[in-house]
């Protein structure tokens, strides 16, 4: 029988406050992890940890700004003393200040979305590696996007962020595979989120959008868990440095 269930592992989710990374929360949880959830803000990461504690499951909420170097120090430190040990990572957490065309991107967007998108999963995932190597073995899921293979019109800093994830996600894999860490990534298409309520608001924008997805509409956050889940269990055992697309048919 494949064997999904996360049952004794501590997870940490990032970004997990809202949209793709509550539902993958959510999810991690009933599947039987202890799961820490990391965001800027504490409050709205409670709302969660209030859920997941009303369905059974166990979590507790950190506030991190993964693009803080110092903030990352402490969850790592806290993680050590509190669990003394880390079994799977979900680097979900990201931004994109910047909708405008590449010619006129100031310093402060690039510096920003690379901060949040990929030095803070980069070294979320150097961290957590080293928990993980101690403890045996791990996985480490990291969320990137369509856009790392089409880029997006108006969300090209974002879009090279998202590439860097997926260079990032096959590098660790080679790395950490004979210290049975696994390094996958999800590549989820557009989503319902806060994140995406631009585009969704945006007739012409959407109209757009949806006529590039074969299955002509948008996902829910709900349908990219079933990916993750399988990439942080025991179901993925020989998959490491894969990238999963869910994306309705978009890039086929």
């Amino acid at each position: 029988m494949v064997n999904f269930s996360l049952e004794g592992k501590v997870a940490l989710i990032t970004g997990a406050s809202r949209g793709i990374g509550e539902a993958i929360a959510l999810a991690v949880a009933e599947s039987g992890a202890r799961c820490i959830l990391v965001s800027r803000k504490i409050e709205p990461l409670q709302a969660v940890v209030e859920k997941i504690a009303q369905a059974g499951g166990k979590a507790d909420a950190v506030a991190c700004n993964v693009g803080d170097m110092d903030q990352l120090k402490a969850l790592f430190a806290k993680i050590q003393a509190d669990y003394g040990r880390l079994d799977i990572l979900v680097n979900n957490a990201a931004t994109n200040p910047y909708f405008g065309d590449l010619l006129g991107a100031e310093e402060w967007a690039w510096d920003k979305t690379n901060a949040v998108n990929l030095k803070g999963p980069f070294f979320m995932s150097q961290y957590a590696a080293k928990m993980m190597k101690a403890g045996g073995g791990g996985s480490i899921v990291n969320v990137a996007s369509v856009n790392a293979v089409s880029p997006a019109p108006f969300q090209g800093i974002y879009s090279i962020t998202k590439a860097g994830v997926v260079a990032m996600t096959k590098a660790f894999a080679k790395e950490l595979a004979a210290d049975k860490i696994r390094v996958n990534a999800l590549l989820p298409g557009l989503t319902e989120t806060k994140f995406s309520e631009a585009i969704i608001a945006n007739k012409g924008i959407y109209d757009y959008a949806v006529s590039r997805i074969p299955m002509n509409r948008h996902a829910t956050p709900e349908e990219m868990v079933g990916a993750v889940l399988y990439l942080a269990s025991d179901a993925s055992s020989f998959t490491t440095g894969s990238c999963i697309t869910c994306d309705g048919g978009m890039l086929s």
